[in-house]
């Protein structure tokens, strides 16, 4: 009954779906969207409270946004765990520093790959906070409640994604 949880990929329909039940069910009981770039924020403010704490009060954003652990800081944890439980269930796990595709592009250092994915992150970060969320908070939820503004910021984040795959791994169209 549940074998499709040990398939390696899943229709995109039924994810699809899933997606839409949980932005339903996270309205339903929280009434904001959901989204996870305001987590990284806030653990950026819990690692600055703990050096100083009388810095990180008086900083406007953190006012805002207080740097606690929430529900929206426990989607990451979430999104980790179901990504390992996902790959083990579908007996696809394994532990790879530089992913075969990395390496075919840039090289097998390990670390090149663990510099550009720090730069990705850091970039990844700045940009979600400069469009005023991430692709979660702007893709799902807010392209859900029609924002004209999280219309424009998904489409954005796809033309840069397929740019920057174009830029690094050529652009083959087959």
């Amino acid at each position: 009954m549940f074998e499709w949880l040990l398939m390696a990929t899943w229709s995109p329909y039924i994810v699809g779906a899933g997606i839409g039940v949980l932005i339903w069910t996270t309205f339903l009981f929280s009434d904001r969207p959901l989204g996870a770039s305001t987590a990284y924020a806030k653990t950026a403010g819990m690692v600055e409270s703990a050096i100083s704490r009388h810095n990180a009060a008086k900083m406007p954003y953190y006012r805002k946004f207080t740097p606690t652990i929430d529900w929206q800081w426990i989607i990451i944890i979430g999104v980790v765990i179901g990504a390992f439980l996902s790959a083990y269930l579908s007996n696809t796990f394994t532990i790879l520093v530089v992913p075969t595709l990395f390496a075919d592009t840039f090289g097998p250092d390990p670390a090149v790959r663990i510099a550009v994915a720090l730069i990705g992150g850091i970039l990844m970060g700045i940009g979600a906070r400069w469009a005023g969320g991430c692709t979660s908070g702007h893709g799902i939820s807010g392209a859900l409640q029609l924002s004209v503004a999280s219309w424009v910021a998904a489409i954005c984040f796809f033309a840069g994604g397929i740019l920057v795959a174009g830029m690094m791994f050529g652009f083959a169209f087959s």
